[in-house]
């Protein structure tokens, strides 16, 4: 067992106040709530030592993911991050400006265009990625990888349980 933290302090305030209420889920989503702040903290850190934040990543990983030629429509890459197309434009003008991404006309539709990620927007891709995977490993290193494993399966389990 290890030792009390800040959540089970709260969990322990409202026992006090409230031993009426099962908090057993507090506690789960309390330290969900905390872990996600300590990998956003940290990733954003990493990214941004690329000149890049979140939104950013979010555009250039996606590109880096379709593989290559790296390139997808506007359409294509709102709805694999779930943004609206204006929030996408946002993002692309700022990814464009970077010199990260390029976009031009797609050859099989005339009205359309693809964005694509330019040489230094891979580099940036693979090496943003990198270091953001080195922080969130940092954060679990004093889990073994089985415990890893487990935790994954565990948080699996509750998603697909919705």
């Amino acid at each position: 067992m290890t030792a009390h933290d800040g959540v089970d302090r709260i969990l322990d305030q409202w026992s006090a106040e409230r031993p009426d209420l099962e908090t057993r889920a507090m506690g789960v989503f309390g330290r969900i709530h905390r872990l996600a702040r300590l990998g956003e903290a940290a990733t954003e850190r990493a990214y941004a030592a690329y000149g890049i934040g979140r939104p950013e990543f979010d555009v250039i990983a996606t590109l880096r993911r379709a593989g290559k030629p790296y390139r997808l429509s506007p359409g294509a890459l709102a709805a694999s991050m779930m943004l609206s197309s204006g929030g996408t434009t946002a993002r692309l003008d700022r990814l464009e400006k970077a010199g990260l991404v390029v976009r031009s006309p797609d050859p099989d539709d005339r009205r359309g265009v693809l964005v694509r990620l330019t040489d230094r927007g891979l580099q940036v891709a693979d090496q943003a990625v990198a270091a953001g995977l080195t922080e969130q490993r940092a954060l679990l290193a004093h889990l073994s990888p089985a415990r890893q494993a487990e935790l994954a399966a565990l948080l699996r389990e509750v998603l697909d349980g919705r």
